[in-house]
């Protein structure tokens, strides 16, 4: 069961809040519609439930709220806009990605994909499908975990008749096993036809909570559609034979030349035009809507202020008891249906309204609610003990890491083809470009296997490895899977570790791949004089694997930082343009003493023997980042972390 109790948004400027003390119930086993016209707070209201936006109030999912839920994607299944995947990436791709980051078997992909009729269309790529196809895939990844409740923002918006019947339906089906749906609209014969219960919004207030029947009965009313060139005549003509036969026929003109006829038939309407020889160019049934006010009788709304305060002073003391004992506050329907009937039998009985309608806030729709001062106001005066206190306010937390980030990487990189794309560029130029340097000579044997010219700042090899890891956390802001309705991507250590793992297996394999493709060019064109290996290929080794992957870790905690894949890859240029130069200029001052002997004063204070030679290459790795890439490099890397993990801890705190 879902409970929101007092969800009101913060105010925007001198503007009122877009939600005000909005109160209601979504049962289990049941679909909820939440009506209400463009503007209303619909899209606010569920963002609020879901933490997403800050304001005042709370929302129980099962007696806990989100926040205090390990998985919240276990327990709520959401769909609020449009997938945010990335345009080349397979349907399949995407179902497989979210689930490495929600913690499920891969095997659960096969099944929301049958559920949503996704088979045939399982390796079509995200932006080729259209609205109906989209909204079947967002559908399928709220569905993957498998959650008790479904939040859906206006699921059936855009979709034709048979999509919107075929989405309601699967909706239907997860209340029938149990679940708990709740759906925003704009239109109420939608909400009539399709849900059990309708909640009416209104200028961001409460103004209907009815059943399904209860709302059709009270706001839509059938009426016939009439459209003529001379509809003023008809409407007057069909208004003076009501009055003479006695009946009851309301005749409201339209925009153009329509009219909306209610009390009468097409029959009726039809033979009226004929006689006088009126011209008709339409005539059909159609359901009306009557307006939100039209939702609640004034004996209606006194009753639904006095449920609506009974919700508030119950779930009062729920919150307080949660909030004592939190690893106690999971709650069964049955004891939640229990504890409303005990919290109903001590409200106020509809013989005092006034007392209600101050307690809750609510209103009629010809009278303003009370605004965030008054109630304030109304706290600070000696009846105010009487009162429920406010709402707590609402944090908006960053998006969970994902649960396997490993395997949630790993999939990211490898379901796009810029990856590999990249790869083929980055060998196809270090090949031309080394065949290139051979013949112009006057290159040295390891930068011709590097393809490094003296005058280019980095190699393909490294540039390269550091667009991939900026595309790590670049693809990340550009298309937020794991965030997709927050809008900031969770920079834990844990997804920080997996990027890196990733980054420097990708870079390291671009490495070997890279000299080994030039070594064989360089052997095909020019023979065996230039496919030598060099005798200190070691530490070169080290060096060009180093390079490589110090380019990569830059790109990936560059673009987590600034959140841009463009920031990470100029952040990787920044090492040799301008930090290399800096390096260069401290180092070439004068020199008193030299590092001389320092694995053996290392060693000393270790008080321990290095094992299978460590020392020689502790001596070598030290000596790599000495040079001045090394250690502009090394200087740059660890501003970046700092600067990453500052960033992550500030995101904490606040």
């Amino acid at each position: 069961m879902i409970q929101a109790i007092g969800l009101t948004s913060n105010p925007r400027k001198e503007l009122p809040p877009a939600v005000d003390d909005v109160s209601f119930e979504a049962r289990p086993g049941r679909v909820t519609a939440l009506l209400g016209a463009p503007g209303a707070g619909k899209t606010t209201t569920l963002r609020l439930m879901l933490e997403l936006q800050r304001g005042r109030g709370i929302t129980y999912f099962r007696g806990r709220p989100l926040h205090r839920i390990a998985h919240p994607s276990r327990e709520v299944g959401v769909l609020l806009s449009e997938v945010p995947g990335h345009p080349a990436r397979t349907i399949r791709g995407q179902l497989g990605m979210v689930c490495a980051a929600v913690g499920v078997p891969i095997r659960r992909v096969d099944e929301v994909i049958e559920v949503v009729g996704l088979v045939s269309l399982c390796d079509e790529r995200l932006g080729t499908l259209s609205r109906g196809m989209d909204r079947r895939l967002g559908l399928a990844c709220a569905l993957l975990s498998d959650p008790h409740a479904l939040v859906l923002d206006d699921p059936a918006g855009g979709l034709s008749v048979t999509e919107g019947r075929w989405l309601h339906g699967i909706l239907r089906a997860h209340a029938a096993h149990g679940g708990t749906v709740l759906f925003s609209t704009d239109d109420p014969k939608e909400a009539a036809r399709t849900a059990d219960r309708v909640i009416s919004l209104e200028g961001g207030r409460l103004v209907a909570d009815q059943e399904a029947a209860d709302f059709a009965r009270t706001r839509l009313r059938p009426r016939v559609a009439v459209r003529s060139p001379h509809a003023a005549r008809l409407g007057d003509l069909l208004a003076k034979e009501a009055r003479a036969a006695q009946r009851s026929v309301e005749v409201v003109r339209e925009d153009g030349n329509r009219l909306s006829v209610y009390g009468s038939t097409c029959a009726d309407i039809g033979e009226t035009a004929f006689r006088h020889g009126i011209l008709v160019h339409q005539l059909a049934d159609e359901t009306g809507d009557m307006g939100p006010h039209a939702t609640l009788p004034a004996e209606g709304l006194a009753s639904a202020t006095v449920v609506t305060s009974a919700l508030l002073t119950s779930a009062s003391a729920t919150s307080t008891s949660a909030t004592s004992t939190s690893a106690t506050s999971t709650s069964t329907d049955d004891d939640d249906a229990s504890t409303e009937d005990a919290s109903t039998e001590d409200a106020p009985t509809t013989d005092e309204p006034v007392t209600a309608v101050a307690a809750t806030g609510a209103h009629t729709p010809d009278e303003p609610g009370p605004t965030a001062e008054s109630r304030t106001r109304a706290a600070a005066s000696p009846g105010a003990r009487d009162l429920p206190q406010l709402p707590p306010p609402i944090a908006v937390r960053q998006a969970l890491s994902p649960l396997r980030p490993l395997r949630y990487e790993l999939r990211r990189a490898t379901g796009v083809g810029t990856g590999y794309l990249t790869a083929i560029t980055v060998l196809v130029s270090s090949a031309l470009l080394s065949v290139l340097l051979a013949r112009i000579g006057h290159t040295p044997q390891p930068r011709l296997l590097a393809a490094w010219p003296r005058d280019c700042p980095l190699p393909p090899a490294a540039l390269g490895a550091g667009l991939l890891g900026a595309l790590a956390f670049g693809e990340e802001f550009r298309h937020p899977a794991l965030a997709a309705d927050r809008g900031t991507v969770p920079r834990r250590l844990g997804l920080l570790a997996a990027k890196l793992l990733v980054a420097s297996v990708t870079a390291l394999a671009l490495a070997v791949l890279t000299v080994g493709c030039d070594l064989e060019m360089l052997y095909l064109v020019y023979g065996r004089d230039l496919a030598g290996v060099p005798a200190d290929w070691l530490s070169l080794s080290a060096s060009w694997i180093g390079l490589t992957v110090g380019c990569a870790w830059a790109g990936v905690l560059a673009a987590g930082i600034f959140r841009s894949t463009t920031a990470g890859l100029a952040a990787v240029l920044a090492v040799p343009v301008v930090v290399v130069p800096l390096v260069q200029k401290t180092l070439a001052g004068p020199s008193v003493r030299k590092a001389a002997g320092f694995s053996e004063r290392l060693r000393e204070l270790l008080l321990m023997q290095w094992p299978f030679g460590g020392a020689r290459y502790i001596a070598a790795g030290a000596r790599l980042v000495a040079q001045p890439v090394g250690g502009a490099l090394m200087l740059s890397l660890t501003a970046l972390l700092c600067a990453y993990l500052l960033t992550t801890l500030r995101s904490r705190v606040r």
